[in-house]
């Protein structure tokens, strides 16, 4: 008698099901990226003809002085705005969590969301009237590098409060307590217990801040001025005229960097996060 086929059972056809929906989810997000790194080594003029493979559109980008002031601008945006909302925002964030009641935090949580929710135009319309007013009025800021980083200093710092705050919500307040009662001061209880342990916060709202200042177009758009362009308008401005193989090169560049650097930073996230388990442990068992 011959035996029945086997039928899979519910477990395993959920399973295979998840994992299809997982690699489509993938494919759908990586295989422009792939296609834009495979077509940046395309001899063709034509982006979209595959013409054989080839350097010389990155040898191009090497000499081109637009796109390097471009990225040169935007590192130091980015950089800039990255560090000025990590301080401001964990300052803000120290804020809301230490102190449950004062006057104005309810004013002052809905200034820090309002950035989350409001469309970027709108921001960079209402920081280009200011600052223009501001330029009429006292002759400063002229419209470059300075009013770029404080239109992505305004969006950061509202990501960053929210990171770091989360964090801030986690902690067990029996430390700093314990650290109090030992006689440590307000500040030596923020830079020896409180900073160590928010520092993997810190470098997640870092990295955050960094990369929404090095993608940003709109923000850009209305506070850039003459001779101040970041590399996003840059190539959003290449764009409109037309597709170049030397804007699949430039972007490549970028993707290259921006994976050297996540994983960079994933490591050193998970080295500080397994060496204070460690030092966690050690303390349990002293």
């Amino acid at each position: 008698m011959s035996s029945l086929p086997r039928v899979p059972s519910a477990h395993a056809v959920g399973r295979w099901t998840s994992r299809l929906w997982l690699t489509c989810g993938f494919l759908f997000l990586y295989l422009p990226i792939i296609a834009l790194v495979i077509y940046s080594f395309n001899d063709s003029p034509l982006p979209t003809v595959w013409g054989g493979a080839t350097l010389k559109w990155f040898h191009k980008l090497a000499h081109d002085t637009e796109v390097i002031e471009g990225i040169t601008l935007t590192l130091k945006v980015a950089f800039l705005s990255a560090t000025a909302a990590v301080v401001l925002g964990t300052l803000t964030a120290l804020a809301l969590v230490k102190n449950k009641r004062f006057m104005g935090r309810t004013v002052m949580v809905g200034m820090v969301n309002a950035p989350l929710v409001m469309p970027e135009v709108i921001i960079g319309l209402s920081l280009l009237l200011m600052l223009v007013s501001m330029q009429r009025a006292i002759g400063f800021p002229e419209r470059g590098l300075t009013t770029i980083w404080l239109g992505h200093l305004l969006v950061g710092m509202a990501y960053a409060t929210v990171v770091v705050q989360a964090r801030l919500q986690g902690l067990n307040p029996s430390l700093e307590e314990a650290a109090q009662n030992l006689g440590a001061r307000p500040m030596q209880v923020f830079f020896l217990v409180t900073l160590p342990m928010i520092g993997q916060a810190l470098a997640s709202a870092w990295l955050l801040t960094f990369t929404l200042s090095m993608d940003d177009v709109v923000l850009a758009a209305f506070l850039s001025g003459p001779g101040a362009t970041t590399l996003p308008l840059v190539i959003f401005s290449r764009a409109r005229l037309g597709l170049d193989p030397s804007v699949n090169a430039v972007a490549t560049v970028v993707i290259a960097v921006v994976s050297v650097a996540v994983i960079g930073g994933s490591y050193a996230l998970a080295r500080m996060e397994r060496r204070r388990a460690q030092e966690v442990a050690s303390a349990g068992r002293g």
